[in-house]
């Protein structure tokens, strides 16, 4: 109406709309709603009101002859209900406007009902559009609002994670020394008696990623000096591992509040420098992405429940500590990792232990020396046979039991740069994770495992399991 003033070189008028414009405009555009769609019948009951000839009806194939439409006031299409002998209902109750389901005033009508009741309590939007709307199919109408709802899009959205990678090279290096590829993570901590004080001890777990052996070291500190020690003392015992895996810095996955804390303390450049040659390599998967480990982080929670059924009701020292960490080592050295037959004796499970020392608890038949030449080359090649025995069961028998996928089984859309995102933190709500942009990506096997993420606060690097990405069409105009 201002507008119009304006344009018939009338003053325009200031501040809000008053009642009557609203009522207006309102009814403008329920009037052009029904026009755009419902033209005929809007002609039959025009033609019916001005008495032009003889009545028509609507013809039973249209969508309204159901509602026995009539013309209220202001030409407006209401449907004629039962109830109007009922004086407690609203009139617009009793003859609510008709409105198509699928035209845009009609969707934005029901969106600002959706936004009004903050985007939840479904059921009474729907009642409430009811008292005074008819809108065929109001259900599957209001959850094409809902699908398209830009803050309901942000509140449901979920990672999706990729299809399941390949397993690495170093889970299936046959035929190679134990602890070739080694991950190693940290756990605890654990309070060790010193005289008459209490301290913390760390473990230090490295596991054999190929074999599933492990190796347990305690440190006294989670400084960089006692984890390079920690990790001399492995090299001195096992041999130098050809590649080093590990979570990345703060983030070793099982650990609690304090242990992300405390892991501040170790320099990455400092282990790496200490431990990258030509003969060792330093490995590190992103950052809060514990599934990438989790050769590693299944086996710690292993040694702390063994941990756990071996502690007694007093604060162990250090020397206990460490004992009860070997023990620990021997008996998951011991595990089975296929199948343990029932029927079949002979042919017992196969455990890492078979490849350290020859049998799963370390027992070996008497046997008589001969110091003859002869004799110790043919028990040299018979001991290197009875070794390819073992990784010919690994190949027949371990295989196949992680060959399968247990989960993300298909690939999905991978994430692109350019992709708004909502990195998934589950220490805080979710009305409160970080928004950002995409700036690269890492690609593997054609699926895209992460990614790199600008935020308004920094640069961070997440895995593709963290990352939802969020559905806002590009402007591209």
């Amino acid at each position: 109406m201002n507008l119009r003033r304006k344009r018939n070189g009338k003053s325009c008028g200031y501040g809000p709309l008053l009642n009557d414009e609203l009522q207006l405009a309102e009814r403008h555009h329920y009037s052009q709603a029904q026009h755009e769609v419902y033209s005929d019948e809007l002609a039959i009951l025009c033609a019916n009101t001005k008495q032009v000839g003889p009545v028509k009806k609507i013809p039973k194939s249209r969508a309204l002859f159901q509602l026995t439409p009539f013309l209220g006031e202001n030409g407006i299409l209401r449907m004629s209900g039962r109830t109007g002998a009922c004086e407690a209902l609203n009139p617009e109750t009793r003859n609510p406007i008709i409105l198509p389901p699928e035209h845009n005033v009609t969707l934005l009508i029901i969106k600002h009902y959706h936004g009004l009741y903050h985007h939840s309590n479904h059921e009474i939007i729907i009642n409430e559009l009811r008292q005074r709307y008819s809108i065929a199919r109001i259900r599957s109408t209001y959850a094409k609002v809902r699908r398209n709802c830009q803050h309901c899009k942000n509140l449901s959205v979920v990672p999706q994670p990729p299809q399941m990678a390949p397993l690495p090279p170093a889970r299936l290096s046959t035929f190679t020394r134990p602890f070739t590829h080694v991950g190693v993570d940290y756990f605890g901590p654990m309070e060790v008696l010193i005289g008459r004080r209490t301290e913390k001890g760390w473990g230090v777990l490295l596991t054999c990623l190929t074999i599933r052996a492990i190796h347990l070291e305690l440190a006294s500190s989670l400084s960089t000096s006692s984890c390079i020690m920690a990790l001399r003392n492995f090299i001195a015992r096992r041999g130098k591992p050809a590649v080093f895996y590990s979570d990345r810095g703060t983030n070793f996955v099982g650990a609690n509040r304090e242990l992300n804390e405390a892991m501040t303390a170790i320099n990455h450049n400092m282990l790496m420098q200490e431990f990258v040659t030509t003969e060792t390599t330093w490995s590190s998967n992103p950052p809060a992405s514990p599934h990438m480990g989790g050769s590693w982080e299944r086996l710690v929670r292993s040694v702390k429940k063994n941990l756990t059924m071996m502690q007694t009701a007093r604060r162990p020292t250090e020397q206990e500590l460490r004992n009860a960490l070997i023990e620990v080592e021997g008996i998951l050295n011991c595990r089975p990792l296929t199948h343990v037959p029932i029927d079949d004796v002979s042919a017992p499970a196969l455990t890492p232990n078979h490849f350290l020392i020859g049998s799963s608890d370390g027992s070996k038949p008497l046997t008589l020396l001969d110091s003859s030449a002869a004799t110790l080359r043919h028990c040299w090649r018979m001991s290197q046979v009875m070794a390819n025995q073992f990784w010919k069961r690994w190949v027949r028998d371990f295989l196949p039991e992680i060959m399968r996928r247990t989960k993300w089984h298909y690939p999905v859309k991978p994430i692109k740069v350019g992709d708004v995102v909502v990195i998934v933190d589950a220490d805080y709500p979710r009305n409160c994770w970080p928004k950002g942009r995409v700036i690269a990506t890492a690609n593997k096997d054609g699926q895209v495992r992460s990614a790199t993420v600008q935020t308004s606060k920094g640069v961070y690097e997440r895995p593709a399991v963290k990352l939802a990405v969020l559905d806002i069409e590009r402007d591209t105009k």
